[in-house]
């Protein structure tokens, strides 16, 4: 039951609305006194289901500190909407969750990750009562690496910072950094960097020169990617045969990241991925699996 000096707190407001610019002055901000008010609805119930999806959301244990939540948001061009949304993901998995969560945007052009940095103040300007604070990592801050060595010590971090500078003029030396670095390094870590740093050129100028130093430098692995460039040149009458090779492909890199991660795969998983034969809809399966805590998780919102 609401108490009455629970009522009493806020009801005043709503019978004296001048009052707040008063109390605010008590608190030391200044807000102006109202010329107009209007009592708006208090309910704040959704009544009809709004669907909301983060990119890619992680729960990370540390040794020293409490876990936290990691909110991922790869985007593309500016949003002017996407503030308000990102603001709503963090409220949201604070409250559901009560662990602290934090956002990472993800760009691959220079204006849209410094737009994405800028911190956006939710309230009056005297006063905001919150501030939205994304990390953002993309070519203004992600590093540009050329060496070899350098990038055997992260291969990931490499195959990201390769990603984000996809515009960059440097491509070339960047793609043939990770290639040669690849070379060495098992298949089962090097086939899913390759298809994901191919995903993430997109249809960039520097896809194709990733697609030549694979077809070259990394001949010997058997990604899909890989045989879909030494395929290219044959006859026509193999394409469905090509395109059933890719799908497995596809299929065993998301097995292998699994398997990397000591993940079990229980036979009904295994069985749905295996026999999925969309392109499409297995290279969203692949993207979620290097993230996935279980098997079922690249389904996930499927």
């Amino acid at each position: 039951m609401v108490s009455s000096p629970h009522e009493a707190m806020h009801r005043i407001f709503q019978e004296n609305p001048g009052l707040f610019s008063r109390v605010s002055e008590v608190l030391g901000i200044t807000i102006p006194p109202p010329v107009s008010v209007t009592v708006m609805p208090t309910d704040l119930t959704e009544n009809r289901p709004v669907e909301r999806r983060v990119d890619t959301l992680l729960r990370l244990e540390t040794e020293n500190d409490e876990p936290l939540l990691l909110a991922v948001e790869a985007q593309g061009r500016k949003d002017p909407d996407k503030p308000a949304s990102w603001a709503y993901y963090l409220s949201y998995l604070y409250t559901k969750y009560r662990l602290p969560p934090l956002l990472l945007v993800v760009c691959q052009d220079r204006a849209t990750a410094e737009w994405a940095s800028c911190p956006v103040p939710i309230g009056p300007r005297q006063w905001p009562s919150l501030t939205l604070r994304p990390l953002v990592a993309g070519p203004h801050n992600m590093p540009v690496i050329t060496s070899v060595a350098e990038a055997r010590k992260d291969l990931a971090l490499t195959t990201l910072a390769a990603i984000t500078h996809a515009a960059d003029p440097d491509i070339g030396a960047i793609l043939k950094t990770l290639c040669t670095a690849l070379r060495d390094v098992p298949e089962t870590i090097a086939d899913p960097l390759v298809e994901l740093t191919a995903q993430g050129l997109g249809n960039r100028p520097a896809a194709q020169q990733w697609r030549n130093l694979v077809a070259v430098d990394l001949s010997f692995y058997k990604s899909f990617m890989a045989e879909e460039i030494r395929d290219e040149g044959r006859t026509e009458g193999r394409t469905e045969g090509r395109t059933e090779g890719r799908t497995e492909g596809i299929a065993q890199s998301i097995l292998l990241f699994l398997a990397q991660a000591g993940i079990d795969v229980p036979d009904e998983v295994r069985e749905r991925i295996t026999t999925c034969g969309d392109q499409d809809t297995l290279n969203r399966w692949l993207l979620r699996a290097p993230t996935a805590g279980a098997a079922e998780d690249v389904f996930a919102g499927e």
